[in-house]
């Protein structure tokens, strides 16, 4: 069973959500002990020759990908970026028989100028076929061209020698004698005008082959659409982000609609990426950016397979073309993110549910030999396909494993966001590259992962150092309402943690009827709400009557907003020390989510946060129990700072308030409460 909790992210208000098993290891990981026993380098792993055998981690995905190719079956991939679904539809592509592929050809209608007509044929009838060798296709447009030519030569081969011979003739009446005077002159420009004449015969010929004046040439000559020629298996076309000419295909607006000199209807149709396609998959990532109506045209083609091609803007010539339905069987695979699912019109979704599969990604796996070996391979897949680089030795690998590990943010398991993986892999390989060593070592490595560091890393690193020249927060002392909180910049693939103090300041209720509860900072619905719910904690644990009260809570410096709801521990404790006036220890800092009955729930990113907190020269640190097991951190950094696990707002208390009679008390009676409940 998974429940999830939204981290809030200070400086560029991004929200992101991360899944949290609801059993979690508690103790910390062995960093050193890890080795990558079997492989001295990676040149010696096998790169599966099948894409889809190339996917690592997404057993399921693969799975459905396998029966959805051999069904034929839709399918809708939802995950965070770089999990592999595009290769997934890539090698779905790979599944698919290519016997079945399909060239089309549009013909000029005779009887319609703007309908014409469609044409579809295999491109290898015979199965066996080189596929080297022009397709169906191609010949057939070969075939009418050569006809085309014939005619035009046949035509020139008469036109010629007739005009020719009486050049010849007037020319050798004009030295015979028999003229003299002004009749050579005429002899003279009647030899001109019959050159003129016959050069014009043939110009006109060529124009007329060219735009197709009706009656000057042989108009069957087709415009070759789709043309599969040569590929091993069958298309993948990705649609992402193309507008409807793109997708649907459209015809060219042609200038020149008058006067003989336009270009043929059939020649300006352009077919779109649902017909190139055809007997293939038709890959859409961020399916929701389509426009509705796009999403309906696409819902048409899907159920008829034929989707005819027509112009796509309305001022243009081509909007008065319609050509007859073109041949669309293709299999789509959508994708997107779980936001993107609201944003799909509801008819599509349905059609992909009804005749398809949904699955959503895994982000993480489990951490085991099987599966070490598999980011092993996928080293591999990224050296051989990047080919600028050289191999991994043990010690890279290892330090390729023990990222993977850090970047999954849990205990026992290894990240499946493996684009960024490999932007490391790459990165290290560069440097090795730069240094001519013939094998990328760890140190390599652990320099690619300063030199690739994500743009929220480097924003930290500057924020940091900006907060410290000026003090915004403080790492030593004890201070009255003011509390270093522990937030995330950045989304759950690429993040960085940064401290953010926050300070409170109780007054008595400025209204008669109630007190107020005002936070500061430009914080979001999730961050709001969270903050509202402390005044349970104070209300019902302290004993208070908050409608005596303006409680004031300000976030410092946070200028894109806050979202999330992993400071409320903070919060809680900032307003407990202002309305209580006990001062809260300044070299602690606490990130995690307090429920109403002042339980201390999981939150996402410790890792990061934890870092953060070393970082800025934190002493201690206080994380939920339950994310105990997702820090992953090197015993080196651990040395540094002290990890306080805390299950209840007493915890937080006995761990950052200034110890005391008055604050004892507090915590006692808490306890006592806890202990009343459970």
């Amino acid at each position: 069973m998974l429940h999830h909790a939204v981290c809030f992210a200070a400086d560029v208000g991004v929200v992101y959500t991360i899944f949290i098993p609801r059993f979690i290891f508690i103790d910390s990981p062995n960093i050193s002990a890890m080795k990558m026993p079997g492989f001295k380098t990676t040149e010696t792993v096998k790169v599966p020759d099948k894409l889809i055998d190339q996917v690592i981690g997404q057993k399921n995905a693969v799975d459905i990908i396998k029966k959805a190719a051999k069904q034929r079956r839709n399918v809708l991939l939802i995950g965070e970026p770089g999990t592999g679904k595009t290769m997934l539809a890539q090698a779905m592509s790979e599944l698919l028989p290519i016997t079945d592929l399909e060239d089309v050809l549009v013909y000029r209608n005779v009887n319609d100028e703007n309908k014409p007509q469609i044409k579809a044929v295999k491109t290898y009838p015979d199965s066996s076929a080189d596929r080297n060798a022009p397709g169906q296709g191609r010949l057939i447009l070969q075939n009418e061209r050569m006809k085309a030519r014939m005619s035009m030569s046949r035509a020139g081969s008469i036109v010629m020698p007739i005009v020719l011979v009486l050049v010849i003739v007037l020319f050798g009446l004009s030295i015979s004698g028999i003229f003299s005077g002004y009749e050579i002159i005429v002899l003279a420009a009647l030899i001109l005008g019959i050159m003129i004449f016959g050069s014009m015969a043939m110009f006109t010929m060529g124009l007329t082959r060219r735009v197709g004046m009706p009656g000057m040439s042989d108009m069957s000559e087709p415009k070759l659409i789709v043309d599969n020629t040569g590929l091993t298996h069958a298309p993948f076309i990705d649609a992402t982000s193309s507008k409807a000419g793109a997708l649907f295909g459209d015809v060219r607006h042609d200038p020149l609609q008058s006067g003989g000199l336009g270009t043929p209807a059939h020649l300006r149709v352009e077919s779109g990426a649902i017909h190139k396609s055809n007997k293939g998959v038709l890959f859409i990532d961020e399916i929701s950016s389509l426009e509705g109506r796009a999403q309906q045209e696409l819902l048409t083609a899907m159920q008829e397979r034929k989707y005819p091609i027509t112009g796509q803007s309305e001022m243009s010539s081509g909007a008065l073309v319609k050509t007859e339905p073109v041949p669309c069987d293709f299999i789509l695979v959508a994708a997107g993110n779980l936001q993107d699912i609201k944003n799909m019109h509801p008819a599509l979704r349905s059609r992909i549910r009804g005749y398809g599969y949904e699955v959503y990604m895994d982000s993480t796996m489990e951490d085991n030999k099987a599966n070490e070996y598999a980011i092993v391979q996928f080293i591999a897949q990224e050296v051989k396909k990047d080919g600028k680089i050289p191999h991994f030795d043990a010690s890279a690998i290892s330090e390729i494993i023990e990222e993977a590990r850090r970047r999954s943010g849990r205990k026992g398991r290894l990240t499946l966001i493996l684009r960024d993986l490999g932007g490391l892999v790459r990165a290290a390989g560069d440097l090795a590259v730069e240094k001519n060593h013939k094998l990328v070592t760890a140190a390599d490595v652990v320099a690619a992962r300063h030199l690739a560091s994500p743009i929220e890393a480097q924003v930290v690193t500057q924020e940091i150092e900006y907060r410290k020249a000026y003090r915004v927060f403080e790492t030593h002392g004890f201070k009255v309402g003011k509390v270093n909180g522990l937030a995330v910049i950045g989304n759950s693939t690429m993040s960085a943690g940064i401290v953010v103090p926050i300070v409170a300041e109780v007054t008595p209720a400025s209204s008669r009827s109630e007190g107020k509860f005002i936070p500061t900072g430009k914080l979001g619905k999730i961050a709001t709400e969270a903050v509202k719910n402390v005044s349970a904690i104070i209300k019902k644990h302290m004993g208070r009557d908050v409608a005596n009260y303006d409680m004031h809570v300000q976030f410092l410096q946070t200028y894109e907003g806050i979202e999330g709801d992993s400071a409320s521990i903070s919060v809680a404790i900032s307003i407990i020390s202002a309305m209580e006036n006990i001062p809260i220890d300044q070299s602690v800092a606490m990130t995690g989510s307090l429920s109403v009955r002042g339980d201390v729930l999981p939150v996402g990113g410790v890792t990061s946060k934890v870092e953060a907190a070393i970082s800025s020269g934190i002493k201690k640190v206080i994380i939920p129990a339950a994310n105990a097991g997702d820090i992953y951190i090197s015993k080196d950094k651990l040395k540094k700072i002290k990890i306080i696990p805390a299950k209840s707002i007493a915890d937080v208390m006995a761990a950052s308030l200034k110890p005391g009679k008055d604050r004892d008390a507090m915590i006692s009676e808490l306890r006592k409460h806890s202990l009343g409940r459970s």
